[in-house]
């Protein structure tokens, strides 16, 4: 019987319209059905459910890709959550699960997790006000980078090497409310490491800086096949384990005193610049591993 996999997207995301080019191209040819997360849905209380939940849906599904997770109000998203949880509780495999896409969606969640898995990450300061803010600027040597706490792609990010620039730029995010996300700039070779993992299989990719220290793929940086070695791969593994997931890219820095230090774990990670640079047709990867755990759970 054709699978059925519901992707919580947008129409409009190339990832989406890469995953529906993918499912004819697969063998087992799954159905993907486009969930919206504005109708998002649960109900409990039936007296013969036992406390299972229900959950709305426009065809039964056999598993879910998590392709987005669009910013909202605290209750939005952690109602979100609970929905992907609830799924979960069905049976249903979703990729990846909530716990690993609440952790991977807070930066400094995913920092902390990943230090307490003694992975080397650089030095970081979180907090709410502009004089710690401030404070954190001149304890982190004067040369930061300020980052949304939530968001990916490099937007948002602005490095900041002095007192006026921070004040300035400190002064923007306490006015709209937000955490400061401050970190230590890390003075790298002009690249960093972007390790994808999809189930048990890993791609590895170098992401050259183009004209400025950013090395986001989104920012103009070039991707070119890279092998990691043994150190790469170790932190790479290591913070897989520490997040949870089995679609997950991570972000490795060399710097130019030799050491590797983890900037991130992606939960939802886009792979242009991977299938470009390698040739793998990465959404077929994708949707082949989500196939494969949908079969497993229905064979349980």
């Amino acid at each position: 019987m054709r699978l059925q996999l519901g992707i919580y997207g947008t129409p409009d995301s190339p990832y989406v319209n890469e995953l529906n080019r993918a499912a004819l191209l697969i063998q087992q040819r799954p159905a993907l059905v486009l969930m919206r997360y504005a109708e998002m849905q649960v109900s409990l209380g039936q007296l013969d459910s036992r406390g299972k939940v229900d959950i709305p849906a426009p065809a039964p599904l056999d598993a879910i890709i998590v392709r987005s997770m669009p910013l909202g109000t605290l209750e939005q998203m952690v109602f979100r959550m609970d929905c992907l949880q609830a799924w979960e509780s069905l049976g249903i495999p979703v990729i990846n699960p909530a716990r690993s896409l609440e952790t991977a969606i807070d930066k400094w969640l995913t920092l902390q997790r990943l230090a307490a898995a003694g992975l080397p990450v650089p030095r970081t300061v979180a907090c709410q006000s502009r004089d710690a803010a401030m404070q954190a600027f001149v304890d982190l040597g004067s040369d930061v980078v300020v980052k949304p706490l939530f968001g990916g792609e490099g937007r948002g990010i602005v490095r900041v090497d002095h007192p006026d620039l921070a004040w300035r730029v400190f002064g923007a995010i306490q006015q709209v409310g937000q955490v400061f996300y401050v970190q230590q700039f890390v003075q790298h070779l002009g690249y960093d490491v972007r390790v994808l993992f999809v189930g048990k299989k890993c791609f590895s990719i170098k992401r050259r800086a183009q004209g400025t220290w950013l090395t986001n793929i989104s920012q103009g940086s070039i991707a070119e096949p890279h092998e990691l070695s043994e150190i790469e791969f170790e932190l790479a593994i290591r913070s897989a384990e520490a997040i949870g997931g089995s679609v997950l890219g991570i972000d490795i820095l060399p710097t130019v005193d030799g050491r590797r230090l983890v900037l991130e774990v992606n939960a939802v990670p886009g792979w242009k610049g991977t299938s470009k640079a390698l040739g793998v047709d990465v959404a077929q990867e994708v949707l082949t591993h989500v196939c494969s755990e949908a079969i497993s759970q229905k064979n349980q």
